[in-house]
């Protein structure tokens, strides 16, 4: 595994964005692991997160003219990512959405770049499971102009089903002809973590890598 993602998944659960226990998600699913972005919360957390998107960008070697992030949490991800990649000499443009259209200035839904035909964007979000969001985001972009879809980076693939049986972000690669593709998956997560101390403590024991494959075996999706 790539040292940017080991680093990753230990930044998560300092952070304590990466939790394990008993959880129920917004679908009503049990599950024994929890991913709560809404954690990042200060100014050190957003830079170092962005340079593991920057890396996963790099490494992907995806080609795009401007970044997306759909509102609210892609928001903070699109400036910051769009302020490591400047750090790092690509210095590429931003927008996001308002979730109700401006009827006043100069109006609309998209703020910062405005997106001209036949540009590619990188749409940039948290964590997908179902792929709801990004079904929402693409009509918007594509009422703004005629762009092209250079692909999609989150920054932890659950691996579960979409709308069928594959897994959401390989649904999204084959609906809309894009890359997809996120800094860790959650195989990567467990793999690693297991029976391993983040700072003198186990977070992932033998019983909780048990559950996570359970999980797996009942929700995960195929590629």
């Amino acid at each position: 595994m790539d040292t940017y993602k080991q680093n990753f998944i230990e930044f998560m659960v300092r952070s304590n964005v990466l939790t394990f226990g008993d959880f129920t998600t917004k679908s009503g699913r049990k599950t024994p692991f929890f991913i709560n972005t809404g954690r990042y919360r200060t100014g050190a957390q957003m830079s170092k997160l962005a340079g593991f998107y920057a890396d996963a960008i790099q490494a992907q070697n995806v080609h795009f003219d401007f970044l997306f992030g759909p509102a609210y949490k892609g928001i903070p991800l699109a400036v910051a990512i769009a302020i490591e990649l400047s750090n790092r000499g690509n210095d590429v443009p931003f927008c996001f959405n308002r979730k109700e259209a401006k009827d006043h200035g100069e109006g609309g839904t998209l703020v910062g770049h405005k997106p001209a035909a036949g540009e590619a964007v990188l749409i940039v979000e948290d964590v997908t499971t179902a792929g709801t969001s990004i079904r929402e985001t693409v009509p918007v972009l594509q009422a703004a102009a005629d762009v092209q879809l250079a692909g999609l980076v989150v920054s932890v693939d659950r691996m579960e089903r979409g709308q069928g049986s594959m897994n959401a972000l390989t649904e999204l690669r084959q609906e809309f002809s894009m890359q997809t593709f996120a800094i860790v998956n959650i195989c990567e997560i467990a793999d690693y973590l297991k029976g391993r101390e983040v700072d003198g403590t186990v977070v992932l024991t033998e019983d909780l890598f048990q559950q996570i494959q359970a999980y797996r075996q009942q929700y995960g999706g195929t590629e």
